[in-house]
């Protein structure tokens, strides 16, 4: 049964335009996914990435021509400029990170659930009552939000050493029990046929 290790950061807009295709595909193939979170700006600062604000100019215009295109593309509403970006992703990773520690219910959707509340929601993820709200929307117990603040704090710095060493560099970011490492949204096609064994 192959597996994938799902890096992504909840305030990545490329993650949200993901939406839940990565478990489309796993289920296609029968693959197990495990869910890691990770600080975004951290693995920039580590692999020679730069944040958003400090690229240049015409690295950053086209950065938002190209989340327009992919949005619309994915057919899912996009605010280029939402008022709660940048936040603190650590809290809602911690709750993703309780969630995935109990076993069972929809990860993929309430990551997709984080990221559309910031970018289509204006919803500050970072806010205690905002997290809850999304823990309950996707059929998790909302008090999971304060639960066990300790090992997601130790399992998200853990995420981010585990992304570096696997050659991760930005978000959305899988990669296969093969070694085989797919960066973006727009490279699931490539992770579905190589599953397959096609490519």
């Amino acid at each position: 049964m192959p597996h994938i290790d799902y890096y992504f950061a909840t305030i990545s807009p490329y993650t949200y335009i993901a939406g839940t295709n990565l478990e489309t595909i796993a289920a296609k193939h029968g693959a197990t996914v495990t869910y890691k979170p990770f600080d975004i700006i951290g693995i920039f600062s580590q692999t020679g990435g730069l944040p958003p604000g400090q690229r240049h100019i015409s690295r950053q215009e086209y950065r938002l021509m190209d989340m327009e295109r992919q949005a619309r593309k994915a057919s899912l509403p996009f605010n280029l400029k939402p008022m709660h970006w940048p936040t603190n992703p650590a809290p809602s990773s911690y709750a993703i990170i309780a969630a995935q520690a109990t076993g069972a219910g929809d990860i993929g959707g309430l990551v997709h659930g984080f990221t559309k509340a910031c970018w289509a929601g204006e919803k500050d993820i970072a806010e205690n009552q905002v997290i809850r709200d999304v823990l309950s929307e996707y059929g998790f117990d909302p008090d999971l939000a304060d639960k066990d603040m300790l090992t997601g704090a130790e399992t998200y710095a853990a995420n981010g050493e585990q992304a570096v060493q696997a050659g991760v560099f930005g978000a959305p970011f899988y990669v296969t029990d093969a070694g085989d490492r797919f960066w973006g949204q727009d490279r699931l096609e490539d992770l579905d046929l190589t599953l397959a064994g096609k490519l």
